[in-house]
């Protein structure tokens, strides 16, 4: 009778519930407890169909145009795209900590010293070999031989015969050194003169030569002039040496018994031809820093000569040579000359020997 009763009353209470009831849960009301269908077996899944592939670049869609790009020229490709936004702005980066330890300098970054240079060793290592007395002898030798011994030569620059207007003549032009690289002893002697007449000008120089470089020596000595009468002694300083490109140089200033200044440059350059044949220019300036009328010296540029010899060296040590040479005094020198009857100027064809021992 009640199973009755309340499937009588069912439909009402159901017409009656919020429509909210529709969603309770049934799983707890009787009977709801039924075992469950057995799954049917699904059938087995199609293969994949690989998907086309993508058609080739020249034929792939055009990037999405700018918003201020017109359509017409997007699709035509005409249209830059934008910068793609960079996803880290706006963070802000921590700046490099300034509490950073200093690093410790080395090498070349350390500061200038002035401590002193070590000392160079003192020791060979021959002398563990051999006996230390045997091998200091044989240093010295070898230093001796090295360059550590004294040298000499012997040099005439010039030895000539003068072919010229009048009374032809004659000049010689040479050194003598004694010594090593550094320290010498030097002797210079030069001179001119004519045939039926006599010597003319003559002097030699004794001069303490040293090194000041690779390429000069600086002089200083004395300067005795046999000729022209009366004779004069000199004290000399001076140079000589190797200037650039090859120009062979010497100057001295001479300051005399009377207290005279004179002073002489000169210089010349050997230009090879072939490796025997050689033109040499040649010029030598005197200069006085006041009359001497004794000596037929003017003040000023005194004289001058110019010359160019060709010679051909049969050995290193003997070459003779042809030339010509021309000398002009200037001045208060020429007007000298004038009053003593000689021609101021003149010109001669030389010849003669190079040659050293």
């Amino acid at each position: 009778m009640k199973t009755l009763l309340l499937l009588g009353a069912a439909p009402a209470v159901l017409l009656a519930a919020p429509a909210a009831a529709q969603t309770m849960d049934h799983s707890n009301m009787p009977g709801m407890t039924m075992p469950a269908k057995p799954a049917q077996a699904e059938p087995a899944p199609e293969p994949a169909q690989r998907p086309p592939s993508p058609p080739a670049a020249q034929d792939a869609a055009p990037a999405p145009a700018a918003p201020d790009c017109p359509p017409e020229h997007a699709v035509m490709g005409h249209c830059t795209p934008k910068p793609a936004t960079d996803p880290h702005a706006g963070h802000a980066m921590p700046g490099p900590s300034q509490a950073a330890p200093a690093m410790d300098m080395t090498g070349t970054a350390l500061p200038a010293g002035n401590a002193p240079p070590p000392q160079p060793p003192a020791d060979h290592y021959a002398d563990r070999q051999f006996p230390p007395e045997e091998m200091a002898d044989a240093r010295r030798q070898m230093m001796f031989e090295q360059g550590g011994q004294p040298f000499y030569q012997v040099m005439f620059n010039l030895a000539e015969y003068q072919a010229r207007e009048g009374a032809d003549g004659f000049r010689w032009d040479g050194e003598g050194w004694f010594g090593g690289d550094v320290n010498r002893l030097v002797v210079k002697i030069e001179g001119s003169g004519a045939f039926g007449e006599g010597v003319e000008d003559a002097e030699i120089q004794a001069l303490y030569s040293r090194a000041i470089g690779p390429y000069f020596n600086l002089q200083a000595g004395i300067r005795y002039d046999f000729k022209p009468n009366p004779s004069r002694t000199y004290a000399t300083i001076g140079f000589e040496g190797l200037a650039p490109y090859w120009f062979e140089v010497e100057g001295a200033l001479f300051l005399s018994d009377k207290g005279d200044v004179l002073g002489r440059l000169e210089g010349y350059y050997d230009q090879r031809i072939t490796q025997r044949l050689i033109l040499q220019p040649r010029a030598e300036f005197n200069l006085a820093a006041q009359d001497v009328p004794e000596t037929g010296i003017g003040s000023g540029l005194s004289d001058i000569e110019l010359g160019l010899r060709l010679r051909y060296e049969i050995t290193r040590q003997f070459a003779p040579y042809i030339g010509v040479s021309w000398d002009r005094k200037i001045g208060d020198t020429a007007d000298f000359a004038r009053t003593a009857g000689e021609n101021p100027s003149s010109t001669s064809i030389v010849f003669g020997i190079r040659t050293w021992f």
